[in-house]
C-alpha cells in the first residue's frame, strides 16, 4: 500500500507495484487528475489492443449521409467503408474483383484505390455513366496524390447480345436454319413492340406496329438502320398518306440526322427516330414498364487546327425527347401539385395551383443544360475492336468486328461539387495527314450520342 505523487491508493491498494507505476509514468502512460482525491488512470491506445474478430453483424458502418461528399444520389449506392472492408478481408493487392451489378461503381472505386484489378458490368446505361464519371474522378485524385492507376475501357456488349438473340443452330440444314432465323427475327419484333407498348399491325411493307396514332417501323437487329431503310419507310408513308412515323433502331447510320428529319418534314411527315435501349432484353424491366425509348440527339462540333495542334469545340447539342403528352399530364394533375416532364427537347415543370390554374416553367435554359459529359478521341480509327472466334480446328482466331473502340483521350463532365462544363478540349498534338476524330456526348438521362468528323492536319 503506497501513495504516488500525493495520490492516495484505492481502498484495496494499487493493482500494480511501485516499480511498474514508475515505469508507466516514465513512458507517459498515466493520466493524473487535477484533484489529488481523484484516481490515477492508465492510458490505453486502440492500436495496441488485440480487439475481437468482426462478427457477421456489421452495425458500425452507417448509411451515407445526405450531405456527404461520397453521396452520388444513386438509389442502390453502398458506403465506401463497407466495400473497403469486404475487399480488404477477401482479396490481396493485384487480385481481380468483379461486380456484375456495379450500379454507382463503389466496388470498382474501392478496388482501384486498393490496387486491385476489376471488371464491372450493368444493364443500365445510367449506372455505367455514373461509374465512368466516378472512376475518372478517382483517377484524377490518385494522379494528384502521386499514386499509380490503370486506364479502363467501356465495352458495349449490346451488339453481341443481339447476335446471340438471333443466333441459329449451325448444325441444321440451310432450309431449317432459315426457318429458325425467321422465327427468331419475328420474336425479336414482338419483343420490341411489347416494350414500346404498341399494337402489332399488318398489311404494310415496312411498318410493324402502331402506337398513339403513329405507325412504327423497326430497324434491323444486327446492323445500323441505314438511310436507304429510312427512305423506304418514308416512301411507304407517302404512298399510303401516313403523316406520323416512329423508327426504332439500336443504331443509325452516321450522318443520317438531322437531315433525314428535315427531308421527311418537307414531305409532310412527322418523323421521330428513337433508340432501342439495351434494357429490352431484360424481361423484368419490360414487366415493370421500365423501358424508355429516347429520341436521337444531334451534335455539332468545330475543330480548331493550327500547325499540327488540334482542339475540338462543342458548339451545339440538340435533343428531341418527348417523355409525356403535356395535355395528359395536366389532366391528371391535382390542384396544388406539379410534375416535371420532357417535351420537344425541353425539360418543363408543369404546375397547377390550388385554383386549378396551370403554369409552365422551362427548366432547360440553354442547350448546354442537357450535357452531363463529353469526350474526344483524337484518332478514332487507331484501335480496332477485335473479337476471338473459334475456327474449324478448335483454335481461336482474332477477327475485326468492323467497329472501333472509342478512347476517352480528353473529357469534361459535371460533378456534384462542380456543375460547370468546358466546351473546348485541350490542344492535342497530331501527326500530319487525314484522320477521324470522334466526339461522344452523354446527356443528363445517361444516353450517349457520337459524331465522327474527318479532318486534315
Amino acid at each position: 500500500m503506497y501513495e504516488y505523487k500525493g495520490y492516495k491508493p484505492p481502498r484495496n491498494g494499487w493493482a500494480i507495484s511501485r516499480t511498474k507505476m514508475e515505469q508507466w509514468d516514465k513512458e507517459g502512460r498515466l493520466h493524473f487528475p487535477k484533484s489529488k482525491d481523484g484516481r490515477i488512470q492508465r492510458k490505453r491506445y486502440l492500436d495496441e489492443l488485440k480487439g475481437k474478430p468482426v462478427s457477421d453483424l456489421w452495425d458500425d458502418i452507417g448509411q451515407i449521409a445526405a450531405q456527404s461528399h461520397e453521396r452520388l444520389d444513386y438509389p442502390t449506392q453502398k458506403p465506401f467503408a463497407l466495400l473497403e472492408r469486404i475487399i480488404n478481408a477477401s482479396s490481396n493487392e493485384g487480385d481481380l474483383i468483379a461486380d456484375f451489378f456495379c450500379g454507382s461503381g463503389t466496388t470498382l472505386d474501392v478496388a482501384e484505390r486498393l490496387g486491385r484489378k476489376w471488371i464491372g458490368a450493368d444493364l443500365g446505361k445510367f449506372a455505367i455513366h455514373t461509374t465512368r464519371k466516378r472512376l475518372i474522378n478517382t483517377q484524377r485524385q490518385m494522379k494528384k496524390s502521386g499514386c499509380d492507376f490503370r486506364a479502363f475501357e467501356i465495352l458495349n456488349l449490346g451488339k453481341y447480345e443481339r447476335q446471340h438473340y438471333i443466333g441459329v443452330n449451325l448444325g441444321l440444314r440451310e432450309e431449317e436454319q432459315q426457318k429458325q432465323l425467321k422465327k427468331k427475327e419475328a420474336d425479336f419484333v414482338s419483343l420490341i413492340i411489347r416494350a414500346y407498348k404498341a399494337e402489332p399491325t399488318d398489311n404494310f411493307k415496312t411498318f410493324s406496329a402502331k402506337e398513339a396514332g403513329r405507325l412504327v417501323a423497326i430497324g434491323p437487329i444486327n446492323m445500323p438502320a441505314s438511310r436507304l431503310f429510312v427512305e423506304e419507310v418514308i416512301k411507304e408513308c407517302i404512298e399510303k398518306h401516313i403523316t406520323k412515323l416512329d423508327v426504332l433502331a439500336f443504331e443509325y447510320e452516321m450522318g443520317l440526322f438531322p437531315k433525314i428529319q428535315e427531308d421527311a418534314k418537307a414531305k409532310g411527315i412527322d418523323l421521330a427516330l428513337k433508340h432501342i435501349p439495351r434494357e429490352v432484353f431484360d424481361k423484368r424491366a419490360i414487366e415493370r414498364n421500365q423501358i424508355e425509348f429516347h429520341d436521337v440527339s444531334y451534335i455539332e462540333v468545330k475543330p480548331h487546327i493550327k500547325k499540327g495542334i488540334i482542339a475540338v469545340e462543342l458548339t451545339d447539342f440538340s435533343v428531341y425527347y418527348n417523355q409525356d403528352i403535356v395535355d395528359n399530364v395536366i389532366a391528371s394533375l391535382k390542384n396544388g401539385s406539379h410534375k416535371v416532364l420532357v417535351e420537344k427537347g425541353n425539360i418543363i415543370k408543369v404546375l397547377k395551383d390550388k385554383d386549378g390554374i396551370v403554369k409552365r416553367e422551362v427548366l432547360t435554359k440553354h442547350w448546354t443544360d442537357w450535357i452531363d459529359y463529353w469526350a474526344v478521341d483524337f484518332d478514332f480509327e487507331s484501335k480496332k475492336e477485335i473479337k476471338r472466334v473459334v475456327n474449324d480446328e478448335g483454335k481461336f482466331d482474332e477477327v475485326w468486328t468492323g467497329d472501333y473502340i472509342f478512347e476517352n483521350e480528353w473529357q469534361s463532365f459535371r460533378t456534384k461539387e462542380d456543375r460547370s462544363i468546358e466546351l473546348k478540349s485541350v490542344e492535342h498534338e497530331c501527326q500530319k495527314g487525314r484522320r477521324k476524330i470522334a466526339v461522344k456526348v452523354v446527356d443528363i438521362f445517361g444516353n450517349d450520342t457520337m459524331k465522327v468528323i474527318d479532318i486534315k492536319v
